[in-house]
C-alpha cells in the first residue's frame, strides 16, 4: 500500500513518527509532505523524517490563510496526482483531505480539538474517515456531519500513543544552563496565528513577567514562531531561557517541575508524562482538556501570582498506549501485514 501523510504543524511530527515506522515495517510505502511553519522542518530533521516541503502558513488574516490554502492545494494536487497513492492520512490537514477527495484517494484525518470550526468544516467533511478521542462529546461533532461509520474514536490521549517508546535524554537541564538550585518551568505561548485564538491572551504575558523576575526559577520558553522568540528575548527577563532552535521538548518536560502552556498538545504531553501542568488557553476548552481537568491532571491558571511550583523528587508516571492500536483505527483493514 502507498500512503501519503501531510504534516502541517510542529506537534504533528512526533504524532506521525511511530505510525510512519509501523507502516514501513509492514512493507508499506510512505511519502510525507509538510508545510513550512513554526518548528515543523526542524522537528522533521530531529526525528529523521524525510519530507517534501510544500507551501507555508498564511499568517493571521483570513485573506492570507485563504491565499496560502489555495496555493498549497494547487501544489499538492500536482505533486500527488502522479504518485498513485492508496491512502492519505493527516492530523487536521484540510489541504490533504481536499486534495485527496479531488484525486479520488481515500483519506483519514484526525483531530483532538473540536472548536477549530473553519478547519473542520473543510477537513472533516472532505475526509473519508475522521478519528477523534473518545473524550469529545458526540453532539459537538454533528455540526461537521460526523457520525459512524465515518466517525471513529480512540481511547485516551493521542500523546499516549507516541510516548510508547519514550526514553528521556539525560542532561537536558544542564544543556540549557538551568541552575540545579532552581525549579525548571516550561512555557509555551499562545498559537497567535490561529483563527480560533483571535481574541489574544493577556494572561500569558503576565505569567511570563511573573516567572521572569523570580530568582528561584528558570523558565524555558518554547516559542512557536521567530517573532515570538524575538519578542521574548527583547524583554530581557533574567530568569527566562529561549532556546536557539527546536529541541527534545518531551525530555525537557519530563525533567521539569511544571509546565504552563497556552496550547493543547503540550498540556496533554505534560499530563501523559506525569508532570504538573497549568493551562492558560484563552479559547473555549475542548472535551479532552475538560476530561483532564476532571481527572485532576490539568489545572486552569487565572492568576499568575497563584502559581504553585513544587520540586519533583522523581519522574512522573508516564501513561502510554500501543500505537498499533491507533493505526488500526486510522487505517482499518489496510494494515494487516503490520
Amino acid at each position: 500500500m502507498r500512503v501519503w501523510i501531510d504534516i502541517t504543524n510542529s506537534p504533528h511530527v512526533p504524532f506521525f513518527r511511530p505510525l510512519i515506522g509501523l507502516l514501513r515495517e509492514g512493507s508499506h510505502e510512505v511519502e510525507v509532505t509538510a508545510r513550512a511553519f513554526a518548528q515543523t522542518e526542524q522537528l522533521l530533521e530531529l526525528h529523521g523524517i524525510d519530507a517534501t516541503i510544500v507551501g507555508t502558513h498564511g499568517g493571521r488574516s483570513r485573506l492570507g490563510k485563504s491565499r496560502a490554502m489555495a496555493g498549497r492545494l494547487r501544489q499538492l494536487s500536482g505533486w500527488a496526482r502522479a504518485r498513485s497513492f492508496d491512502m492519505a492520512l493527516s492530523h487536521g490537514s484540510y489541504d490533504l483531505t481536499l486534495t485527496a477527495r479531488r484525486l479520488g484517494i481515500p483519506s483519514t484525518t484526525t483531530f483532538d480539538y473540536e472548536y477549530a470550526l473553519a478547519q473542520h468544516q473543510f477537513g472533516a467533511r472532505s475526509a473519508t474517515r475522521v478519528v477523534v478521542p473518545e473524550a469529545i462529546p458526540a453532539e459537538r461533532l454533528r455540526r461537521y456531519g460526523l457520525r459512524p461509520p465515518k466517525l471513529a474514536r480512540y481511547p485516551g490521549l493521542k500523546e499516549e500513543y507516541y510516548l510508547h517508546d519514550f526514553v528521556p535524554q539525560a542532561g537536558v537541564r544542564d544543556e540549557l544552563g538551568v541552575e540545579p538550585s532552581r525549579a525548571l518551568v516550561v512555557l509555551r505561548p499562545p498559537p497567535d496565528v490561529a483563527l480560533y485564538h483571535r481574541r489574544g491572551n493577556p494572561l500569558f504575558p503576565r505569567t511570563l513577567e511573573q516567572l521572569g523576575g523570580r530568582g528561584d526559577v528558570h523558565a524555558v520558553l518554547l516559542p512557536r514562531t521567530a517573532e515570538q522568540k524575538a519578542y521574548v528575548r527583547a524583554l530581557g527577563l533574567a530568569s527566562v531561557i529561549v532556546p536557539d532552535r527546536a529541541l527534545d521538548a518531551l525530555s525537557l518536560m519530563a525533567a521539569s517541575d511544571l509546565v504552563i502552556s497556552a496550547g493543547g498538545t503540550m498540556n496533554r504531553e505534560a499530563a501523559a508524562l506525569g508532570t504538573p501542568v497549568y493551562t492558560v488557553f484563552s479559547g473555549r476548552l475542548g472535551g479532552v482538556d475538560e476530561m483532564l481537568i476532571r481527572d485532576g491532571r490539568l489545572r486552569v491558571l487565572s492568576d499568575p501570582e497563584a502559581i504553585v511550583i513544587e520540586r519533583k523528587q522523581h519522574r512522573g508516571r508516564v501513561r502510554t498506549r500501543d500505537p498499533r492500536d491507533l493505526l488500526e483505527i486510522l487505517l482499518p483493514h489496510r494494515i494487516s501485514t503490520i
